[in-house]
């Protein structure tokens, strides 16, 4: 979360809205059951996608 944060400026409570919106990019499961994260890739391909909106 904390590098999201830091490559996207969004803040915790607004990926979690925008997620919640279907705006963002879904979490993967990692390991357990509360980790989760994104591909990075996944991550720059939506911060491209709305520079170009």
């Amino acid at each position: 979360m904390k590098e999201v944060i830091a490559i996207t400026g969004l803040s915790r409570s607004t990926i979690y809205a925008e997620i919640a919106k279907g705006e963002f990019p879904k979490q993967v499961q990692l390991t357990g059951n509360r980790a989760v994260g994104w591909h990075e890739n996944t991550i720059i391909q939506w911060i491209e996608s709305r520079r170009h909106a």
